[in-house]
């Protein structure tokens, strides 16, 4: 390939990022210009290489297989306050609790998701389906084939990952095991204290009705 090839190939690349309305992957790159899948990973990390160095405001982020143009990180306050400033399309706590769910545990039932959270979440995961951030993904194999969930594309291009393995280790949410203890300490503690209440409201109603007796 000349520099003359690779010059023009870079600027298609800019351009095609620029109209893709998903991430533009490889392999697709690797068609449009007739060469090796090598070749086109190649041309995009060296033109997000290039735009970082020049301090622009956007950046080439690798997301769900392949490329996107972004804003630059440092940014974020301008862009959410453009973006959200007096908009209501953010998530609803319970539908975030329902994706995390889903993307952590998936392929999974709608049953498992309400087992898990305690509550209804039909009208959660029909949101979320509408939304694009979940699909059907397969049939479970028990009694009813119920759907069996799971996250999409556009779910890992909204949280800016490129695949599920990048997803945060659940062990850096869970409490180590002197918290654990600590907590099941308190709440036993907790326990005794409802229960000597109770036995001293218990005995005091029993004096009374001695009393009563007596009187």
């Amino acid at each position: 390939m000349t520099e003359d090839q690779r010059d023009e190939y870079t600027r298609a690349t800019e351009a095609l990022l620029l109209v893709a309305e998903e991430p533009l992957t490889p392999n697709l790159l690797a068609q449009l210009f007739e060469v090796s899948v090598e070749v086109a990973v190649q041309l995009c990390e060296d033109l997000r290489e290039q735009i970082e160095g020049e301090g622009r405001g956007f950046v080439i982020q690798r997301v769900a297989g392949g490329y996107r143009f972004a804003t630059h990180p440092d940014l974020s306050r301008y862009v959410e306050r453009f973006a959200l400033d007096g908009q209501s399309s953010r998530l609803s706590a319970a539908a975030l609790e329902t994706l995390a769910i889903i993307a952590y545990k998936q392929p999974v039932t709608r049953a498992q998701i309400a087992a898990i959270r305690g509550v209804n979440v039909e009208a959660v995961v029909r949101t979320l389906e509408h939304r694009g951030f979940i699909a059907v993904v397969d049939r479970d194999e028990g009694p009813g084939q119920a759907s069996l969930y799971g996250t999409t594309p556009l779910f890992l291009e909204r949280l800016g990952l490129d695949s599920l393995d990048n997803l945060a280790p659940l062990g850096e949410f869970v409490p180590g095991p002197h918290v654990a203890e600590a907590l099941e300490r308190g709440l036993q503690i907790d326990e005794l204290e409802d229960l000597s209440i109770a036995l001293d409201e218990a005995a005091g109603d029993d004096s009374d009705e001695v009393s009563a007796h007596h009187e």
